[in-house]
C-alpha cells in the first residue's frame, strides 16, 4: 500500500494518519490544471460516487461534517421549540449543530458494550416536543437502528444520523447512509479523507433539494435566491482527493478490520471493543477500556514513553461542558456515559499501522499492570 509516511517526525506511532499516495496527487494536478477550482464537475461525480458506495439514491457535498450535519437538520426544519434526542459521548459538533439549528439537545444515556445511544433511553426522553433522534454511530460501530427506527415510527419522528466515523459500516446487512438521512464527514482522521469536507446521504427528493439551497446561499441558480443559505461547498480540489480515497475504502477499511482482529486476539488486561452479530465495524477508532481513570491516565503516559500515541475520547463527555448547560437537557445522570468515559483509551489502528508496530502496541499494553 503506497503511503507519504510511515511515522510521524518525532518518531511515535501515531493514532491517525491519511494514506496519501500519487493517485490524489495526480488528481489534485489535473484540477489545478483546469482552472475549475470551486465546486463544479468533480463535486457532482464525487456525490454520485459516493450515493453508490451508500446505496443512497442521492448525496450532497459539503464543507465539513458539521456542516453536513447543520444542514441535515435545517433541511428537516428542526429549529427552535424542537428537541432533538441525541447522546452526550461523541465529539461536540453534534450537540454544536443541534443547537446552531436553534433546537435543544436532549442527552440520553449509552449503552456500556458498544458506546452508542441505549434506545431504551430514547424512548423515556421523548416528549411533545421531540422532533428528531440523531444518533451516533460512535468509533464506527453501527447504532441499533432497528430498534430506533421503530420507537421513531411510534412517534412521527425524524431520524438524521451522525456517520461520521462509519464510512462502510452496516447494520443488518444494509450500509449506513443507505435509508435516513445521514451525515459523514471526510476530515483528515477519517476512514477516507478530503482534508476537511462532509457528505449528506438521502433518499428524500425533497430533502437533497433543501440540502443543495442550503449549502449554497439558498441559491438555485445566480441570483435565484429561495432562502437564508450558507457558503457550505466543497471544492473540486477536495472531491478530486475524495474520488481516489473512495475507490480503496474497501482496501482501507479491510486493514482496519485485521488491526482490530489482531488486537481482540492479543490484547490482554483491558476490555476490548463489542461487536453487535447484526453489526458491521468500520473500525474508525479502536477504543478499549481500562478498570480505572487511574488506570487510563498511567496507561496513555506508558504509551507515550514506548512512542505510541493515543487518544482520549471522550472524556468529559458533553454534559460536564460547562458552556453547554444552558443549551441542553439531561435525562438522569447519565452513569454509563460518565462511567465510561473515565476509562477509554484509543490505539492506532489506521492502514499505516504494521505488524511489527501492532506486536510493539499489544505488548506495551499487556505489560501496563491494572488494579481494580
Amino acid at each position: 500500500m503506497p503511503t507519504i509516511l510511515k511515522k510521524n517526525s518525532s518518531g511515535t506511532i501515531p493514532l491517525s494518519q491519511p494514506v496519501i499516495a500519487g493517485e490524489e496527487k495526480k488528481a489534485v494536478n489535473s484540477v489545478l490544471n483546469s482552472g475549475m477550482l470551486a465546486q463544479g464537475s468533480q463535486v457532482a461525480l464525487f456525490e454520485q460516487e459516493f450515493a453508490k458506495t451508500c446505496h443512497a439514491q442521492y448525496a450532497i457535498a459539503v464543507s465539513s461534517g458539521t456542516a453536513a450535519l447543520h444542514v441535515a437538520l435545517l433541511a428537516h426544519n428542526i429549529g427552535p421549540g424542537d428537541e432533538v434526542i441525541t447522546t452526550p459521548f461523541s465529539f461536540i459538533a453534534t450537540t454544536h449543530s443541534i443547537i446552531h439549528a436553534g433546537a435543544t439537545p436532549v442527552f440520553v444515556d449509552i449503552d456500556e458494550k458498544t458506546f452508542n445511544i441505549d434506545p431504551a433511553a430514547i424512548e423515556k426522553a421523548i416528549t411533545v416536543r421531540t422532533k428528531a433522534i440523531l444518533p451516533v454511530h460512535l468509533f464506527g460501530h453501527p447504532c441499533r437502528m432497528t430498534e430506533i427506527k421503530r420507537i421513531a415510527q411510534r412517534h412521527n419522528l425524524i431520524i438524521i444520523e451522525d456517520a461520521a466515523q462509519a464510512l462502510g459500516a452496516a447494520y443488518c446487512d444494509k450500509p449506513i447512509g443507505s435509508s435516513n438521512t445521514t451525515c459523514f464527514s471526510l476530515y483528515a482522521t477519517k476512514n477516507i479523507t478530503t482534508g476537511e469536507g462532509g457528505m449528506i446521504t438521502t433518499n428524500n427528493k425533497k430533502i437533497v433539494d433543501r440540502c443543495r439551497l442550503l449549502r449554497n446561499h439558498g441559491m438555485r441558480q445566480r441570483n435565484d435566491f429561495r432562502l437564508i443559505g450558507y457558503n457550505y461547498r466543497l471544492t473540486d480540489i477536495a472531491a478530486a482527493i475524495g474520488r481516489q480515497q473512495l475507490k480503496k475504502l474497501r482496501q482501507f477499511n479491510n486493514q482496519r478490520h485485521n488491526n482490530a482482529e489482531y488486537y481482540n486476539q492479543h490484547l490482554k488486561n483491558v476490555i476490548t471493543p463489542t461487536t453487535l452479530p447484526d453489526a458491521k465495524h468500520s473500525w474508525h477508532l479502536y477504543t478499549v477500556l481500562f478498570p480505572t481513570k487511574k488506570d487510563r491516565a498511567a496507561a496513555h503516559q506508558q504509551l507515550a514513553r514506548k512512542g505510541i500515541s493515543t487518544g482520549i475520547f471522550y472524556d468529559p463527555p458533553l454534559h460536564s461542558c460547562p458552556h453547554l448547560k444552558q443549551h441542553i437537557k439531561q435525562i438522569g445522570a447519565l452513569p454509563v456515559t460518565t462511567n465510561l468515559a473515565s476509562r477509554v483509551l484509543s490505539l492506532p489502528i489506521h492502514p499505516n499501522v504494521s505488524h511489527q508496530e501492532r506486536r510493539h502496541i499489544t505488548d506495551t499494553v499487556n505489560a501496563i499492570s491494572c488494579k481494580d
